[in-house]
């Protein structure tokens, strides 16, 4: 028996049922000390896996079928070069219909790919991964938030054109070799847009924000008066936010406009899932967009309702699937213009955590997901109350049932159009935090997955798609976490903020700054996220400031001392490093010297940020805040024209090739 702090228990027989199930009934912080969960927040979790342990019946019940469970799990997650004992003996079919005995054991050396399972008790999916992804060239390249950047001939936001351009100079002059973005997820077609793309309508589908209109083949072909139409709807960059909700207003009326001069074209080879993403779109603008207020029997994507609303809104439905029809036709130009510039590496994207509880996906998949739970993060030393972020899990159990389909098409489709993913919170494939509807944050706790399938699924992707993955692993990590990542050459995150020797007196993560000599071989670093502030931020205290101002400090001058002894710190390594002549340097030299010492470590991939290299002071997201920030709105200080011709940003790129070219020859 278990007790929490609050003296209510966790009895034998409910942690059997929870263990049975992967609900934590207790866990360890950073600090490694140990917390226990209330009984009934384990009851409520159970409850949204559809396990009832209430009262003591339903609770015998549940302990009962706990014991009979099936050993043969519904999906089977392995590597080719591993074999993986089964309780059963079965016939494997393989995607080409090949078929074979096993007695007791799927053997090692099966090609990687999806079969099907057949034994006297159940049929299960078996998923085979490759033992390891390949190694990507060792290079540097950039990080972005596509948003932020804009020119000349982009619509208040940056757009997929503008980032062809950048990488087409970036790699062709500067030598780079990579870029990665923030996630490009599809937004809900109504306003107000979700500005965070971390809450997105739709991870399979991209936001039609992103669309240059100009580029499209529709403007190219239309007559005169119509392009001068379309021109006329373009918005003015106002002041230093970018507005989403005026930008794709106007984008839209463009795009709209477009598509009907062109004849209500129907998309030509629909994407899997593409007519419920755009039936969503389509029933949002009727009934707003929040389907759990719309009519109840326009609920479920496959009801006859939904089918017959498809129907009356045909043209709507065309014109939303065609919309995605262009944004994935830049997105193969972007592609292009890497390897037109000689880019190793190419385009990484970024798939978000999770979706927004309203949007599409959550729409379309309600049947796997838990949508009356909150992904999130217990209590910490820098959230003390813990974080819900509003985002629904996954349930570990209908994935399993389902054979990994949802998991897998979301990642299919990601990878059709980039060179690598980025996984936030790469951890979500062992345990996320859940947090029941309707409690804080630390009412909530840990719900596993069989990290074996979650990854066989992703890397199996990978492998089709020649891609590289890269899991955002900061913050507390379960040491088997980083070892299987590794083993898979899976690359981590190493962001130098964070880069730190075990404190000598408490252990803890807080030491020293790390030369980078011995940051990991096969991570990505950074000098700081979209969630950190900027480099020049960090050294100005902007970070400490903008949080004092806004009341989110509880002793701003103790976190006023702390950040100029961090900036100390930073300054001296970068002395006894070799990248800084004097601790009394300016700002730029400073600057350059970062990614001086950034470029030095042996990290397979290092990335810089404009946002550090033209001054920005201002970081693209501050946690903790809403609309008391201007969160994800923030553009690049300076245009894409003058950022490609700005001498900082050239005398980076110099000190990032150099160097990555010399660590390539030792």
């Amino acid at each position: 028996m278990t007790r929490d702090t609050d003296g209510a228990t966790v009895d034998d027989d409910l942690a059997e049922i929870a263990r049975a199930h992967g609900v934590a009934v207790s866990y360890l912080d950073g600090a490694r000390r140990e917390h226990h969960v209330d009984a009934d927040v384990v009851v409520e979790v159970l409850a949204l896996l559809g396990v009832d342990a209430s009262t003591p019946d339903s609770r015998r019940d549940a302990l009962a079928a706990a014991r009979q469970r099936d050993a043969l799990p519904a999906t089977i997650g392995m590597r080719a070069d591993r074999a993986r004992p089964i309780p059963a003996d079965g016939v494997l079919t393989a995607e080409d219909g090949t078929r074979r005995d096993v007695d007791g054991e799927l053997p090692a050396g099966l090609e990687p790919g999806r079969y099907t399972l057949e034994t006297p008790e159940r049929t299960a999916t078996v998923v085979v991964a490759p033992p390891a992804l390949p190694d990507p060239p060792r290079t540097w390249g950039w990080m972005l938030q596509l948003y932020a950047l804009h020119s000349a001939r982009s619509w208040g936001i940056g757009d997929l054109g503008d980032l062809a351009d950048l990488v087409r100079t970036t790699g062709r002059e500067h030598g780079a070799g990579a870029v990665l973005l923030n996630p490009l997820h599809a937004i809900t077609p109504v306003p107000p847009v979700q500005p965070s793309p971390y809450t997105p309508s739709s991870r399979r589908f991209t936001t039609p924000l992103a669309i240059r209109v100009t580029d499209l083949p529709a403007y190219a072909a239309a007559d005169p008066s119509t392009r001068a139409e379309v021109d006329a709807l373009r918005p003015e960059q106002a002041g230093d936010r970018i507005e989403h909700d005026r930008v794709w207003a106007a984008k839209r009326s463009a795009l709209e406009l477009l598509w009907r001069n062109e004849g209500r074209p129907e998309p030509r080879d629909p994407e899997p899932g593409l007519e419920r993403f755009a039936t969503y779109c389509a029933l949002a603008e009727r009934y707003g967009g929040r389907w759990g207020r719309w009519p109840e029997e326009l609920r479920d994507p496959g009801s006859d309702a939904v089918a017959a609303a498809r129907a009356e809104l045909a043209p709507r439905v065309a014109f939303h699937g065609w919309v995605q029809e262009q944004a994935a036709a830049q997105l193969a130009d972007v592609r292009r213009a890497t390897r037109e510039a000689g880019m190793p590496v190419g385009v990484i994207h970024d798939l978000a955590v999770g979706c927004d509880p309203e949007g599409a996906d959550a729409w379309a998949w309600a049947d796997v997901l838990a949508l009356n739970a909150s992904i999130g993060a217990p209590p910490d030393a820098f959230n003390q109350r813990g974080q819900t972020w509003g985002l629904p899990p996954w349930r570990p159990d209908r994935l399993a049932e389902t054979g990994y389909a949802a998991f897998r098409d979301m990642v299919r489709a990601l990878l059709g159009h980039a060179d690598g993913l980025r996984i936030d919170h790469v951890m979500g494939l062992w345990r996320l935090w859940w947090v029941p509807e309707g409690r804080s944050a630390d009412r909530g706790t840990y719900v596993s997955y069989d990290a074996d399938a979650m990854l066989a699924t992703l890397l199996l992707e990978a492998h089709r798609a020649g891609a590289l993955i890269v899991g955002e692993d900061l913050g507390t990590v379960l040491p088997e976490v980083r070892e299987e990542m590794d083993r898979s050459h899976v690359y981590g995150s190493t962001v130098l903020w964070f880069s730190r020797d075990p404190d000598p007196e408490t252990g803890g993560d807080d030491g020293p700054l790390q030369p980078p000599s011995r940051w990991p071989e096969r991570s990505v670093a950074t000098i700081s996220t979209h969630d950190l502030p900027t480099a020049p931020g960090f050294l100005r205290g902007e970070h400490v400031r903008v949080r004092a101002e806004l009341g989110l400090l509880d002793d701003p001058a103790a976190e006023r001392a702390k950040a100029a002894a961090e900036r100390a710190e930073l300054v001296a390594l970068l002395v006894d490093e070799g990248h800084l002549e004097s601790v009394d340097a300016d700002e730029d030299a400073i600057v350059v010297a970062m990614h001086a010492l950034l470029a030095s470590a042996p990290c397979r991939l290092v990335l810089a940020s404009l946002y550090d290299v033209l001054g920005e002071t201002r970081q693209p997201n501050l946690p903790g805040t809403v609309d008391e920030y201007p969160n994800w709105r923030l553009p690049l200080p300076v245009g894409l024209e003058r950022a490609m011709s700005d001498p900082r940003v050239s005398r980076v790129a110099s000190v990032m090739a150099t160097r990555r070219l010399a660590g390539s020859a030792g």
